[in-house]
Parts: C-alpha cells; structure tokens; sequence
C-alpha cells in the first residue's frame, strides 16, 4: 500500500525546502503540510498541486502500483481489422 504521506515528505525534504515555502506554494497554513505527511492517502487535485511545486511526478507511484496489480491496464486496445465499417469495401 503506498503512504503518500511518506513520499511527498521524502521528496520534500531532498529537495531542502522550508515547510513555509510548500505551505505558500498551496495557499495554506504550515500545519496543513504536516497533516499532508501523515496522510496515507490524498485528494488529486491536491497532489496534482503539490506535484506542480516540487516538481516531482507522485502520481508515478499509483502507476507503478497499478500496472503491478493490472499488467493489462497499460496495453491499449487494438481494433480488429474486420471490424472495420468501410463503404469502399462492400462494393
């Protein structure tokens, strides 16, 4: 299961930036990001913004999960050939 609590406060914390900073980056107030960090889970548009501020891609995780769970999520699927309704091919 992924915390991603966890990875936002593990990427944040690379990077060296000030929890004032992200909280200005979200438009909230500093306890708010350490409510983010405890969080196992989390609303997308919020991790969307947060992505956008760190510069880093979390939604890459659920990916990787996913694909792991459902290898066939990631193969579009192809149209069969007679499936096909061209009028050029009934004359």
């Amino acid at each position: 299961m992924i915390h991603i609590g966890n990875l936002i406060e593990k990427e944040f914390r690379r990077q060296e930036r000030s929890v004032s900073w992200l909280a200005k980056k979200l438009f909230c107030e500093r306890t708010n990001i350490y409510d983010i960090f405890k969080r196992q889970s989390i609303d997308t548009e919020m991790l969307l913004r947060i992505s956008e501020a760190l510069h880093h891609d979390f939604f890459q995780y659920y990916r990787s999960s996913l694909e792991k769970e459902i290898p066939t999520a990631t193969t579009p699927h192809e149209p069969r050939e007679n499936s096909r309704n061209d009028d050029s091919e009934r004359q």
